[in-house]
């Protein structure tokens, strides 16, 4: 994805590029059906009148990385290294642990968003609202989604959705990292 889609950007026709997106496709859905979905597919519904459900997932991405990023240090080196081998961080990302790492690998994933022309904070969506917001944490803190919030990298109760999914939430209204807390 991160070395085609600027590819398929430039020429919709490049049929190589094509098919890597397609293939990346396919990876994201075994993906959801081995190991389950996170916080920014969970809130992507709640912003499906202002933004397709993957163009959500995708701008949400970043914001859930950093509240994850002490539970998945292994993952985000991996995707770190992808990101800085085509260009979009110049972080040591095996060097860094925790949130740094968590904010080096979301940093170069909004550097890739805006590249592709993709918005990156909420804020920046026509039609976006707090109402947004606020339909998310009541759908999160609904019984019918325990699950959901309890399979995340950082599981979750309803009770935690307010002081830690809403400042998610926040910081990709504005872009502001720093509004994220993470559990430990």
């Amino acid at each position: 994805m991160v070395n085609h889609l600027p590819c398929v950007l430039a020429d919709p026709q490049d049929a190589a590029g094509r098919e890597a997106l397609g293939l990346a496709t396919d990876l994201g859905g075994y993906a959801i059906m081995i190991g389950g979905t996170n916080g920014a597919h969970l809130t992507s519904f709640s912003l499906v009148d202002v933004l397709s459900h993957g163009r959500a997932c995708g701008m949400l991405n970043p914001y859930w990385t950093v509240f994850f990023a002490p539970a998945i240090q292994q993952p985000l080196r991996m995707i770190g290294r992808i990101y800085r081998d085509a260009g979009y961080t110049a972080a040591d990302v095996d060097r860094l642990s925790g949130r740094d790492l968590g904010v080096a690998v979301a940093e170069a994933m909004i550097a890739f968003e805006q590249d592709a022309g993709f918005p990156t904070r909420l804020a920046d969506v026509p039609g976006f609202t707090a109402d947004h917001i606020a339909r998310a944490l009541a759908a999160a803190k609904n019984p019918q989604l325990k699950s959901k919030l309890e399979n995340m990298p950082v599981a979750m109760t309803a009770d935690m959705v307010d002081a830690y999914m809403g400042p998610v939430l926040e910081a990709a209204a504005t872009g502001d990292l720093d509004l994220i807390r993470n559990t430990n």
